[in-house]
């Protein structure tokens, strides 16, 4: 046991295999969707440099005043731990020459880190996924990026209610910004301690305050919807009529506006009251500015992002469970001349896509607690009186069902096969080990 002094940032979690098992589940299935959409993978740095979120999200939001985690190097450089992904993705492209003549479809997965307090479904160190979209201007893209989440969702078994909303263009949102000053500075008293110091930094934020007497402010404040520029209002209109052509239910939301002063026209978040309050599930929108904001060539682009621990506690509350990955054959040994084949054999079905965990020399005893111990679905256990020519037969059996198999030593693939183990395709280099050896 460890000290009890040394402990977890408080905030920061420890997983163990009977935790990650799950999350490696639902990563995999969101790979292979994001795969269908044409997305590839970015990884990005943990660090950046702090002006980078300073100048992408805004100096005057929650995230750049509160909640980074910032500090200097030994240069006196300013390093933040990224609180999201989209500024790096941005950053990278620009960096690397990415975005002439190009359209990239990207993706992570990977930690964020914001100081905050903490509690059920949110940490101070949590996993996001991040989808980005770029060189795309038309509500189509918008409508096939709502259509992904809506599908992501859909295979890992979350149920979530689609909000949309548009901010227009800066000039327009500036103009609102004026009238809506207007609305709230003789209503402020009304307004939660945040919101009081949100009206002059940053009104919008009001709009989606959760407070019960700031909802009720924001109810009758003025609609963003009715101050759009014609372009992003036919924007907005072409996007609702793809979202019908592709009967994806939503919802309206004037009081949508998102916490980072990137986005642009369409805003969007799939909710759910499902772990309490309403929360949000994954949420984006269109960003259009961003890139030549940083300093790249005027590009569209859009995206969203999903908190992989929210999805994992959706999951868990509606009894909707990824099939993981399990272990399909403990093999154990009785002596020291069957452990060394039990090793051989092991490797030969690795090798050939089979899971196997091995144990021994060791007691019957002893092999049976560690087979129940490794989760493996089949277990075997052999010793010298098995691997003779014309000796005891192996018995394979099922650890948590009815069922097993028995035939000699040298059959064991084809025992392992009767009972539906799955032999994947090897690599390239394992070809020369196709069939299982006779040891």
């Amino acid at each position: 046991m460890a000290h009890k002094g040394l402990q977890a940032v408080r905030g920061m979690n420890d997983l163990f295999p009977e935790d990650t098992s799950a999350w490696q589940a639902l990563e995999a299935t969101l790979r292979e969707q994001l795969h269908r959409y044409g997305f590839g993978e970015i990884r990005l740095p943990l660090l950046e440099h702090s002006e980078l979120f300073a100048r992408a999200i805004g100096d005057v939001t929650d995230i750049v005043q509160k909640e980074m985690y910032t500090f200097l190097d030994r240069n006196g450089d300013s390093l933040t731990l990224r609180p999201e992904g989209t500024a790096g993705v941005v950053r990278a492209l620009i960096e690397h020459g990415r975005l002439r003549g190009a359209q990239p479809r990207l993706y992570y997965l990977g930690p964020m880190f914001r100081h905050e307090r903490p509690q059920k479904g949110r940490y101070r160190q949590f996993h996001q996924l991040g989808v980005e979209m770029f060189g795309l201007a038309d509500a189509s893209s918008d409508a096939e990026l709502i259509a992904l989440s809506a599908g992501l969702l859909d295979r890992i078994g979350v149920q979530a209610q689609l909000q949309i909303n548009s901010l227009g263009t800066p000039q327009a949102r500036s103009r609102y910004r004026e009238l809506l000053l207007q609305y709230l500075r003789p209503r402020e008293a009304d307004l939660c301690a945040d919101c009081r110091d949100r009206i002059e930094r940053n009104p919008l934020r009001v709009l989606d305050c959760k407070v019960e007497g700031c909802r009720a402010v924001a109810a009758e404040a003025p609609r963003l919807l009715e101050y759009l520029d014609p372009e992003s209002a036919e924007h907005f209109h072409q996007l609702r009529s793809y979202l019908d052509a592709l009967e994806i239910p939503y919802r309206v939301n004037t009081s949508l506006v998102r916490g980072l002063d990137y986005y642009h026209r369409t805003v969007f978040e799939w909710v759910s009251d499902a772990l309490g309050a309403q929360g949000t599930v994954l949420a984006g929108g269109r960003y259009d500015g961003l890139v030549e904001q940083l300093g790249g060539p005027t590009t569209p682009a859009l995206g969203f992002a999903a908190g992989l621990e929210r999805l994992l506690a959706l999951q868990a509350l509606t009894g909707h469970k990824l099939p993981a990955a399990r272990v399909q054959l403990f093999l154990g040994a009785l002596d020291s001349e069957a452990m060394a084949a039990v090793l051989r054999r092991a490797e030969a079905l690795r090798a050939v896509g089979v899971a196997v965990v091995v144990g021994g020399p060791a007691s019957l005893k002893a092999l049976l607690k560690q087979a129940e111990r490794s989760a493996a679905r089949l277990q075997a256990i052999v010793g010298v009186a098995q691997l003779a020519d014309g000796g005891q037969p192996v018995r394979l059996r099922e650890q948590d069902a009815v069922g097993g198999w028995e035939g000699p030593w040298s059959e064991l693939e084809q025992g392992l096969r009767s009972l539906g183990v799955d032999f994947g395709a090897p690599p390239p280099h394992t070809e020369r080990i196709l069939s299982i050896p006779e040891v």
